[in-house]
């Protein structure tokens, strides 16, 4: 039995292959769709969900965050060790967090002998699975807690994400960001990059085209890469792969990477960026 498992939900966006080598327990959030309540990662792939979406006259929502869930991952958790340390995307975009401390204090009667930790990572998608994917390492290199705490926060100090929309429509239809951004978006034809900081997403700059902003996000990247330091990158997409692919290519060629994966948007993050959107997640440093 470890000392620390990992749990974290399915807008860290993490490949399964990934999920299953280190041991992560993932809780799929829900989201609706027509009249359907459907849980994330699990009813619905993210290549369906795309497809419908475009057709969609009325917009898929995600449902509110509820204790339950995380409580079932605790329980699963603690049968494999005797600490959980529980990652969260940021607390100024969903409930996550709060919903992840709920369970942990109704955890105290159901799992009275399992120590468990609850962090709001401060950032989402990517970013949030390569903190949850360096958690997940320093859990299986035996760490306690304490100490699988102390590496999470350092990387959560250092992580970067930075991602291109093709469209602000569904962020408009979310209630995000105002119509009229969006229509002068769409009259000026630009393809905005954002980022998150302090737990909220920020806008940098507005590029004309995709691979204008993906020129754009590889410059951050030379500018905030520390070299001679390790170098951990996932690249995320929303049914773009072959954009995908050919970022992580050129990432590949630029810089030297301990890690490189590419990840999809999983349907509970698209539902509010829609299909097309490009981006990237990296930190330096072990």
């Amino acid at each position: 039995m470890k000392k620390v498992a990992i749990v974290t939900d399915t807008t860290a966006c993490i490949p399964k292959d990934q999920v299953e080598k280190h041991g992560i327990e993932v809780v799929p959030v829900e989201f609706i769709f027509g009249d359907k309540v459907y849980r994330d990662g699990i009813d619905m792939s993210p290549s369906e969900f795309y497809e419908r979406l475009r057709q969609a006259k009325k917009l898929p929502t995600t449902s509110g965050s509820l204790p339950g869930p995380f409580l079932e991952a605790y329980g699963k958790a603690s049968q494999r060790a005797a600490s959980i340390l529980c990652i969260t995307l940021s607390a100024k975009l969903s409930g996550m967090f709060n919903s992840a401390r709920l369970a942990k204090e109704m955890a105290k009667k159901a799992l009275p002998d399992v120590d468990i930790g609850v962090l709001d990572c401060g950032t989402a998608a990517a970013a949030q699975g390569l903190i949850v994917l360096a958690a997940a390492r320093a859990a299986t290199q035996g760490k306690n807690l304490t100490e699988v705490v102390e590496t999470t926060r350092k990387v959560m100090q250092r992580v970067n994400l930075f991602a291109t929309l093709d469209t602000l429509h569904y962020l408009v239809k979310g209630g995000r960001v105002p119509k009229a951004a969006a229509l002068a978006s769409s009259l000026l034809r630009i393809k905005p990059i954002f980022t998150i900081s302090e737990g909220d997403a920020h806008p940098v700059t507005n590029p004309r085209t995709i691979s204008g902003a993906i020129k754009r996000i590889l410059k951050i990247m030379e500018q905030k890469v520390v070299k001679g330091q390790p170098l951990h990158v996932a690249v995320m997409h929303a049914d773009a792969r072959d954009k995908a692919v050919a970022l992580s290519n050129r990432i590949s060629s630029q810089f030297d990477c301990d890690e490189l994966i590419i990840t999809e948007f999983t349907p509970v993050m698209g539902v509010h960026t829609g299909p097309g959107l490009i981006g990237v997640a990296f930190y330096s440093g072990d």
